[in-house]
């Protein structure tokens, strides 16, 4: 069994076990003959230096006096020297508390460890922990990061200074998030810590919507086509971010790989095993890793560690190998003179005052500071036990341990409630799992001075804090893998979806590949890389870009655009045609045409048409209550009354040319005043449908939403269809009669028979009006409205050119045909008079 590398008596004694030398050369056993001495190479500074600061940690608890008074603390520590086989005897060696080598008589010294602190790898941790967690006997490590290590069932003796990798996991994946790289790719150490880390991570990028293209692993002892296979995947993703879940050892090896295949422009997010390691800079390569990203524990300040490292001296262990080794290894120089080297012998003045190196350097103190409180956790653990008041202790009935006779279990049982504050303000407790808080320093390596690279403070992260506070940048420039400042690498399967489109997977590939397609009318999308699009309320439409719902266009016939302009063009026109014929009528009123054509209702009529052009005007404009009433009860009522003028004009047209009898004076039962009579009876009528319709159901404005997708039809409900058809039937009705009266009395034997011109003149109504019906219930939106002023303009102008034109013509150009004989005929016998 090997000696501890460093040792000390005292009360209670704890113990260590870390990797001294990176290699060993183990030589094959012949049975026949003692095995030659182990040769250990590669001596380890690092972990010399968290050795140091243990031992720093328990001589200065031993001098406090108010932590563990009247106890000294010893410590035993082992060199496991990166091989199981070692480690597994350092750990027996702990666990049996073998004080040295097994002598000839048998006899031993016994002093078991009441806790044992490192290892600072997590495949190396699992291996002894098991062994170790039998005897119950607390570990505390300060670097063993795999969360399989919170397993409280496999290993229930474990504690640890460092966050779980679980929440370093989570952590680089909210830092892939923060940077919207969502095309990434994942390269791992093969053994438990590689693979638990990746696999937490690559579980909680899922749940941030990050893809990941390829997730490989390597060992740095695997031949070397498996390196060559990763750096071929490498070169021929997409991707340009890699997260790496590995030691020092396979980053050296990845990165010298790929700058020997002149890959370079990488983004690294790494693991806190490696993104903090000075010996990187040592490597061909390193400058592939140049502005890689990575958390790892805070840093701090440990007063007067310096000082005890350097005057660290091989005096003070004179029986450690490891400590002449080391400072062999820094003084270049041989301390036993009788040795077979090529170094000089060492003079004795060395001293480590004005040396320079890893580990002396106390400017990041991280992993040091976890090493740190796994001492002062156990003290404090230790205390607490001593402190215990009988009757309020945690054991069964609340007795206390025993403090001649502590057992480790007991100290398992007082570190899972162990909660202080460090000198700089830092609590240390663990939680149910033994795992610490969760707060990390986001790292980004930055080329300094003299080439070498240093891990720069650029964000923190806090997990007690909010999720929306967690993750926090400082105001420090970032350096990228592509080596710029200003702007982030990007690594994305697809660019982003613009808002106003949305995303479409690609059949057979991942989630984060897809196809952005526009956002259908009527829809939108408002956010980047949106996986759907939004309908739009009712009375909204998308705009072109779609990414806005706006409020559709509101349509109706309005004065402004050209066919509303057009329609009030020839509205005003049949107006003034009327006027000019009222007029030319009123200054030829004492002539035979005007007096023989019954004057008194030729000027009702030309002043319903005029009423008839302008009506037409209130269904242009922008429909309100008042206008939906106005609109149809106009035009019914006008119209009626037009047609009342007409039907009278007609009738005594027809009366007076059938009174054919000698002395029949017919005419005498149609005189003016049953001419006006009839007229305004007709109109009541319509007036009274008018009055029912506005009482019982009105036309009001309605917002047609069905019509159009796009748009909204201002219109004029009918409010009751009944009373619509009723006016319009009423109009027809009187229309018709006209018509057929016209119609029977158009050979009349006249040279100016008026009832031709009115049976062209209903002809044309009725055509006019009959045509409307199908071209009203099929005309779409504001157009159904121009119909019903067409319908209103048609059968106006042709009632006003067929009746009154040739009679203006006679007056204007003809005035010798203007006589009461040219106008009763050679023929006729009758003389009307009205």
């Amino acid at each position: 069994m090997s000696l501890p590398v460093l040792e000390k008596k005292g009360d209670i004694t704890l113990g260590g076990l870390y990797s001294l030398h990176d290699m060993v050369e183990e030589h094959s056993v012949s049975y026949t003959s003692a095995p030659p001495p182990t040769q250990y190479t590669r001596f380890n500074f690092r972990t010399f230096h968290w050795m140091q600061s243990m031992i720093f940690a328990i001589e200065e608890i031993n001098r406090d006096g108010q932590l563990l008074p009247n106890i000294k603390l010893g410590y035993k520590i082992y060199n496991s020297c990166k091989t199981h086989a070692f480690m597994g005897r350092a750990a027996l060696a702990l666990v049996s508390g073998i004080k040295g080598e097994i002598s000839d008589d048998g006899c031993t010294d016994a002093e078991t460890v009441l806790a044992i602190l490192g290892h600072s790898g997590s495949t190396p941790t699992i291996a002894f922990e098991r062994v170790v967690g039998r005897f119950h006997i607390p570990v505390i490590s300060h670097f063993a990061t795999c969360s399989c290590l919170s397993n409280r069932e496999e290993y229930p003796t474990f504690f640890r200074t460092i966050p779980s990798d679980y929440y370093q996991s989570r952590a680089l994946a909210k830092l892939v998030k923060f940077f919207s790289w969502t095309w990434i790719g994942a390269v791992a150490v093969d053994n438990e810590y590689g693979h638990s880390g990746i696999a937490a991570f690559i579980q909680a990028a899922q749940e941030y919507g990050i893809c990941i293209e390829y997730s490989e692993s390597f060992s740095s002892s695997d031949p070397p086509y498996r390196l060559q296979r990763i750096i071929n995947i490498i070169k021929q993703a997409d991707s340009r971010v890699i997260v790496a879940f590995m030691s020092h050892r396979e980053v050296k090896l990845l990165a010298t790989a790929l700058y020997k295949e002149n890959i370079t422009g990488l983004q690294w997010v790494g693991s806190d095993a490696w993104i903090t390691d000075n010996s990187l800079t040592d490597i061909e390569g390193h400058s592939v890793l140049l502005g890689s990203l990575g958390f790892t524990v805070s840093r701090a300040e440990i007063p007067g560690l310096e000082r005890h490292l350097r005057q660290l001296h091989p005096s003070h262990f004179p029986d450690s190998q490891f400590v002449r080794d080391f400072w062999e290894d820094t003084f270049d120089c041989s301390l036993n003179e009788t040795a077979d080297t090529q170094r000089k012998p060492c003079s004795g003045s060395e001293s480590l005052e004005n040396v320079e190196s890893q580990f002396t350097d106390v400017s990041e103190l991280r992993f040091t500071n976890n090493v740190y409180k796994s001492v002062y956790a156990v003290a404090h653990a230790l205390d607490n036990l001593m402190k215990c008041e009988h009757g309020k202790g945690p054991f069964a009935s609340g007795t206390c341990a025993d403090i001649k006779h502590i057992q480790p279990w007991q100290v398992v049982q007082y570190l899972s409630t162990v909660n202080f504050t460090t000198e700089e303000g830092e609590r240390v407790y663990f939680d149910n799992n033994g795992d610490s808080p969760v707060r990390y320093e986001l790292i980004n390596l930055q080329l300094k001075n003299k080439g070498t690279m240093t891990g720069v403070t650029v964000g923190l992260y806090d997990a007690s804090l909010p999720v929306s506070h967690q993750f926090i940048m400082n105001n420090i420039p970032v350096v990228w893998g592509n080596g710029q400042t200003e702007k982030a690498p990007v690594s994305v399967c697809t660019e982003s979806c613009v808002q106003g489109t949305y995303k479409v997977l690609q059949k057979g590939r991942a989630v984060c590949c897809y196809d952005c397609v526009p956002c259908p009318a009527g829809e939108i999308s408002n956010i980047t890389d949106s996986v759907g699009c939004i309908k739009c309320p009712l009375e909204f439409w998308s705009n072109m870009q779609r990414d806005v719902c706006i409020p559709k266009t509101k349509e109706f016939l309005s004065y402004h655009e050209l066919l509303g302009t057009l329609l009030v063009v020839f509205s005003l026109l049949g107006v003034f045609l009327t006027l000019i014929t009222t007029l030319v009528f009123y200054c030829h009123k004492e002539t035979p045409l005007v007096r023989a054509n019954n004057s008194e209702l030729s000027f009702l009529l030309l002043f319903s048409l005029t009423l008839c052009f302008l009506c037409s005007l209130t269904f242009i404009g922008r429909p309100s209550q008042w206008s939906c009433m106005l609109r149809h009860t106009a035009f019914g009522i006008t119209f009626v009354l037009c047609i009342s003028c007409v039907l009278g004009k007609t009738i005594v047209v027809l009366m007076a040319f059938k009174a054919t009898l000698p002395g029949n004076n017919v005419m005498k039962w149609f005189g003016p005043a049953q001419q006006r009579f009839s007229v305004l009876a007709f109109t009541l009528i319509q007036v009274l449908i008018c009055i029912l319709w506005l009482t019982i159901k009105p036309p009001y404005p309605l917002k047609n939403l069905l019509l159009y997708e796009d748009r909204i039809i201002l219109e004029c409900a009918l409010g009751s269809p009944v009373g619509f058809w009723a006016v319009l039937g009423y109009i027809g009705l009187l229309a018709l009669l006209c018509f057929v009266l016209a119609f029977l009395a158009r050979k009349l034997p006249d040279h100016f028979n008026e009832a031709k011109f009115i049976t062209f003149s209903m002809l044309i109504f009725c055509a006019v009006w009959i045509t409307f019906i199908p071209a009203y219930v099929s005309s779409p939106g504001k157009f159904t409205v121009a119909v019903e002023i067409f319908a209103i303009l048609a059968s106006s102008y042709g009632l006003l050119f067929c009746i009154f034109a040739p009679k203006c013509f006679v007056i204007l150009f003809r005035p010798e045909h203007n006589t009461k004989k040219h106008i009763m005929g050679k023929t006729s016998n009758h003389d009307i008079h009205y």
